[in-house]
């Protein structure tokens, strides 16, 4: 299956990882767009906004997800915030839902003011097994 990886930028140490055992069972994988060279941690709200418009992350990662059988999102633990999904995580949630696109989640839906509207999506929590994720979209519409 093709799976797009949906995150919070403060997860990206976890990336090669998760994408090198989706690799391995058989997926191919779209991540990102690759903003390394960015401190997201101490940048604040406006410059975060200008580097998301700059490289106009936000749509990239949209037509990602259109070319996907599934997104993955890795909801991890972040300091204070347990099985976090930020804005972006959430929005990109929501495309997957509009286009009928299966959701894998890496941990259990967090505590939020959008809980409901998240398990309305009715993702698959994989409780960090990545081996819960089908090789073929057969098996998760079938």
């Amino acid at each position: 299956m093709v799976i797009t990886i949906c995150m919070s930028m403060s997860l990206r140490g976890r990336l090669p990882q998760v994408c090198a055992e989706l690799e391995r069972a058989g997926h191919q994988v779209l991540t990102p767009v690759d903003t390394q060279e960015f401190d997201y941690e101490r940048a604040n709200d406006h410059e975060r906004a200008e580097l998301k418009r700059d490289k106009d992350l936000i749509r990239t990662h949209y037509e990602k997800i259109k070319l996907s059988d599934a997104i993955l999102v890795l909801n991890e633990d972040l300091p204070g915030k347990p099985n976090y999904i930020g804005g972006n995580s959430f929005l990109e949630m929501g495309f997957a839902h509009v286009l009928n696109i299966p959701i894998y989640l890496m941990q259990d839906v967090p505590d939020s003011h959008y809980r409901s509207e998240m398990l309305a999506m009715d993702p698959i929590v994989i409780h960090g097994d990545l081996n819960r994720i089908p090789t073929e979209l057969a098996a998760v519409v079938g």
